[in-house]
């Protein structure tokens, strides 16, 4: 999770918009027991007043909604937005707001127990991102961040080693001396969180899932990636065709990807 370049990050945040229907489908959901462990270590309860930051389609959102938690969402993408008003529709306690978190104010004496971000801090501009999620907060609040990531255990699919040369050839390839990350190793940012001098981490804690794709729903999903959103048309068409001969070899046409997310869970320091 590493800071992007400025202007990096401002244009390919907004890429998300342009896929909204297809984001909302392809994208994975978080599991249950990420969900059960922030609340313990925010200290949550129903009706808590939670403030999401680049709330997207609402796959987080929805999950926190459903335990009975008052919502308040910030999306900058329009569509992005739309797709989450009507996906959050029967919360009534989830109010959606179309802005990005560093162009929006809570209102006069409005405070948050929870301020969180799922796969979308690393988009916050690092300079003002910390401050602004200290001020939304209410003293002893939390800033919660996680973000989903593709990992590799040992035994992980074989496809994903395979498939790399035609990252290579078409000049997407990982870094030398880089690689997908394991489970157990993944990167955490709390030397980021408590050097802003704002918060304490109280709970960083690894979670590992796994799901399986035909090559239709593989590609749907790597559709919805800023790289490859913004990849030329004859790079995406030409990792697109060996991903469907790779799989159509096999016999039920399926790969099975690991995810990983590192939750980060900080109380709001005082003063």
């Amino acid at each position: 999770m590493a800071d992007r370049k400025p202007a990096d990050r401002d244009r390919l945040k907004v890429t998300f918009d342009t896929v909204a229907d297809s984001y909302d489908a392809a994208r994975p959901d978080y599991p249950d027991a990420l969900y059960d462990a922030l609340i313990v270590a925010a200290n949550l309860r129903t009706g808590s007043r939670l403030l999401e930051i680049g709330s997207g389609t609402g796959k987080a959102t929805t999950p926190l909604a459903e335990r009975g938690f008052a919502v308040t969402c910030l999306e900058p993408g329009g569509r992005l937005a739309a797709v989450a008003r009507r996906r959050l529709a029967h919360f009534p306690q989830v109010d959606v707001i179309e802005s990005a978190f560093e162009d929006w104010q809570p209102g006069p004496g409005e405070r948050f127990d929870l301020v969180f971000a799922a796969t979308a801090w690393h988009w916050i501009d690092p300079a003002v991102g910390y401050q602004l999620a200290w001020q939304a907060l209410r003293p002893g609040g939390h800033l919660a961040i996680w973000t989903a990531v593709h990992v590799l255990p040992a035994d992980g699919d074989r496809f994903f080693r395979e498939i790399q040369p035609v990252y290579d050839e078409i000049g997407e390839g990982l870094p030398p001396g880089t690689g997908l990350p394991k489970p157990g190793r993944l990167p955490t940012i709390r030397a980021s969180i408590d050097g802003s001098g704002l918060f304490t981490v109280g709970v960083t804690q690894e979670f590992i899932w796994e799901r399986n794709y035909t090559a239709a729903e593989y590609i749907a999903l790597l559709d919805t990636f800023s790289s490859h959103i913004d990849m030329a048309q004859w790079q995406r068409d030409r990792l697109y065709a060996e991903v469907r001969r790779q799989l159509a070899t096999r016999p039920d046409g399926k790969l099975r990807q690991h995810w990983g997310a590192v939750l980060h869970v900080a109380k709001r320091n005082a003063g």
